[in-house]
């Protein structure tokens, strides 16, 4: 009687990563993409009109407070540089948030059965990305009208900044769901990192304002993923309505960094995620 060797076994309660779950598993990815949809706005009256009520609100506060009161209006085509930055910031924000809180969120689905876990914040991503197409349209639409002439360098920025973001906020939420599984803290402390990503990149101001600062600080300004993305989608939407866009920064060293560090933070967020889902049923 042969024994069958243990390389033929695998360890319970274990996946193989994320190119697991978007190949042998994506019809559950779809599945569970779907119903969330569906349940989050169940019983709402308005709906999928909610996905654009957040981004309208921020725009007019910010615009009216930054524009009309401090006279950010003087840069021209402020409005569509402002929301360029804003439905960008707001996919980051959805995504990171939404996956932080993904899986004890879904305590109940984790202790009745096993499936891979990364796919609760593969799936906040998924949506989040959802929510910012329907955003991103109306971004295109505006931009039209006020003489957008894009290049093909133009397209390819927007691409990069959303491969950026996703990259980036799909690891993040990777590392920061897993912590959150057993200390709850987690969550308030994204909700800071948020915050200052808000004021951090330059969604409100031109990011030439930080020239009167020290180099270093620069240095390290630029060093946040989220800056170069938010310059991309800049480079990519507001730069081709302008009369001079000679001064709009595109693709620079920082964007190949913010590039890698995204794809690092990826690769730290799924180590620590793997390392901690064991517990993750018990601890929920």
């Amino acid at each position: 009687m042969t024994t069958p060797s243990d390389a033929v076994f695998l360890t319970p309660g274990t996946s193989k990563g994320l190119i697991s779950v978007l190949t042998d598993y994506r019809y559950l990815l779809r599945r569970i993409v779907r119903k969330d949809m569906l349940v989050r706005y169940r019983g709402s009256v308005l709906g999928w009109v909610w996905s654009y009520a957040k981004p309208a609100v921020q725009f007019l506060v910010y615009w009216i407070a930054l524009g009309v009161f401090l006279g950010a209006n003087s840069i021209e085509n402020y409005p569509i540089y402002l929301i360029a930055g804003i439905v960008l910031l707001n996919f980051f924000s959805e995504a990171f948030s939404n996956a932080t809180k993904s899986l004890s969120d879904n305590t109940s689905l984790i202790q009745k059965i096993y499936l891979p876990r990364e796919i609760f914040p593969v799936s906040s991503t998924l949506i989040a990305m959802i929510n910012f197409l329907p955003q991103l349209a109306i971004l295109l639409v505006v931009c039209l009208f006020t003489g957008w002439h894009p290049s093909i360098l133009s397209i390819l920025a927007i691409l990069v900044a959303i491969v950026i973001i996703a990259t980036l906020a799909t690891g993040l939420g990777l590392f920061f769901g897993a912590i959150n599984v057993s200390y709850r803290d987690a969550q308030n402390f994204v909700d800071l990192i948020l915050v200052v990503a808000t004021w951090g990149s330059p969604v409100l101001y031109l990011a030439s304002a930080l020239q009167k600062l020290p180099e270093w600080v620069q240095v390290l300004y630029n060093l946040n993923p989220v800056t170069p993305a938010v310059e991309l989608m800049h480079y990519g939407f507001w730069a081709p309505t302008l009369s001079d866009a000679s001064h709009v920064v595109g693709f620079t060293w920082f964007t190949l960094i913010a590039f890698l560090v995204s794809i690092a933070v990826l690769g730290i967020g799924q180590a620590v995620f793997r390392k901690l889902e064991g517990r993750f049923a018990q601890d929920l």
